[in-house]
């Protein structure tokens, strides 16, 4: 499915670049801001969505959006799900188990019919997401040259890299679930190349399981060291932020670029319909920017928990009530499925306390809420964007992770870049009131908003011209795109 007619297609672009993101929010925002580098210099792109995702983008931006994109197209590829028209991040283990299974073939199917396509430009490089190796396996296939994109943490990444030693240590599969209760999981790891005061519970969370064939312990895994087969790995993520993590895995890696953050890399790029494109799945609600325009500055607690965070409903209630006593006005992005099996209704009671102070929305532009002066604190799962917005607003974090490497990215947030302060699993509102009273008004929260704004400080730098982030991608250009200046 090709969103462009072929008079956009039609280009004077001097390289081809075929981007695949793993089919989430998450992935396709961080892959997008790197495809919009690559056209900013010339490079023909093709983003290859699933046909799920294309759906609603076409509903979120309006079919018009996607066409008249000078030297940009966009293709699919199917899932192999049953069909759907829901609003929502689909089922992770099912989607993990398509793409190992039916994926590889139209992908490949695809790669090929733009290889023998005259119109665009022939295809430099296949980019795959770090888990979607079906891409990186096809471009081989047919004599691409293939190149992996990382768009988490990079001590994440060194925590799957772990799943196949915590099998080799018989430390998973676990016996049994009571792991999860009896302090099994606050046991040190001290063997890890490069990351420091690290317990079980803060490796990425798909190895919490009793059985070895897991899917989402398997493919996250394997997909991991896939990665380390590629010819190059592209880190969102800056040196200064994971330095220590950053040189272990480059001894095992032949060549890897860190040209994060993405989202302020992009910055400098000059407007264009590509430029101003924005790749939500959920119709975005900018309204909420013109209430934050009326607080105080830093007054404003933003709460969202991505796109994928599941809940329960007493969960829900209790960050609610623990919102409204800590008195602080507040953005609550609550999507229509963030509940577990139900839709997501709130209090009345509730509604009428804070009808003053708050502001719920089921979607927003997170970028441009971090960066207001208004916000002061972040309440989030933690995942990779939402960790570097925050970077990028200077926002200290209230954090809640739910699974994957959010975790990892917890304990690096609060122990490591000293920006966070953790909120327990089982959620209670005297200690949610307590952590936003504490991260707006106590003595922590302004130690936490001083290393938030230097660590913005330092992310600015290395994506400033001359900057370490800034390098990396003029070298990656070069050596992978074998593009010069």
């Amino acid at each position: 499915m090709d969103s462009s007619p072929p008079e956009s297609r039609n280009s004077h672009a001097i390289a081809h670049a075929v981007c695949v993101p793993f089919p989430a929010q998450g992935h396709i925002n961080p892959m997008m801001q790197l495809a919009k580098l690559l056209h900013a210099r010339g490079i023909f792109v093709t983003f290859v969505n699933t046909e799920f995702n294309h759906r609603r983008l076409f509903r979120s931006k309006g079919p018009d959006s996607l066409r008249d994109l000078e030297n940009f197209c966009f293709e699919t590829i199917p899932d192999g799900l049953p069909p759907s028209d829901r609003d929502a991040t689909q089922d992770m283990p099912a989607l993990f188990n398509s793409i190992r299974n039916n994926f590889l073939g139209p992908f490949k199917k695809l790669l090929a019919r733009i290889k023998s396509d005259e119109v665009v430009p022939p295809v430099s490089c296949v980019i795959s997401d770090g888990v979607t190796g079906f891409a990186s396996k096809a471009a081989r296939e047919l004599g691409v040259p293939e190149v992996q994109f990382w768009p988490a943490s990079a001590c994440g990444f060194m925590g799957y890299l772990q799943y196949r030693e915590l099998v080799k240590r018989g430390i998973v599969p676990f016996k049994d679930e009571d792991f999860l209760n009896n302090g099994t999981l606050d046991d040190s790891v001290d063997w890890i190349p490069g990351m420091r005061n690290i317990r079980l519970r803060d490796l990425p969370s798909f190895m919490r399981t009793t059985d070895l064939n897991d899917i989402m312990f398997n493919f996250l895994g394997e997909e991991a060291q896939h990665c380390l087969k590629s010819s190059a790995i592209l880190f969102n993520t800056f040196s200064e932020l994971e330095h220590e993590v950053l040189e272990k895995i480059a001894d095992i890696s032949p060549r890897i670029y860190c040209t994060g953050p993405l989202s302020l890399l992009i910055q400098d790029i000059p407007s264009s319909s590509v430029m101003s494109f924005r790749s939500s799945l959920w119709k975005e609600d900018y309204s909420c920017l013109e209430w934050l325009d009326q607080r105080e500055a830093e007054s404003v607690v933003y709460v969202n928990y991505g796109s994928i965070t599941v809940m329960t409903e007493e969960q829900l209630k209790e960050f609610a009530w623990g919102l409204a006593n800590s008195k602080h006005p507040f953005l609550w992005v609550i999507r229509p499925d963030v509940v577990k099996g139900d839709s997501a209704i709130l209090p009345r009671e509730f509604l009428e306390e804070v009808k003053d102070r708050g502001f719920l929305t089921s979607w927003c532009p997170q970028d441009q809420v971090l960066s207001h002066g208004s916000v002061g604190a972040f309440l989030t799962h933690c995942g990779w964007n939402s960790t570097l917005e925050a970077f990028c607003g200077g926002i200290p974090l209230i954090c809640w992770p739910f699974f994957a490497e959010q975790q990892t990215n917890c304990r690096y947030a609060c122990t490591e870049w000293g920006i966070g302060m953790e909120v327990n699993q089982d959620v209670r509102r005297e200690e949610i009131e307590a952590l936003v009273r504490e991260v707006m008004e106590g003595v922590g929260g302004k130690t936490m908003r001083e290393n938030a704004k230097k660590w913005k400080e330092r992310a600015v730098e290395a994506t400033g011209r001359g900057g370490s982030s800034y390098n990396d991608f003029n070298r990656f250009i070069k050596e992978v795109v074998h593009l010069k200046d």
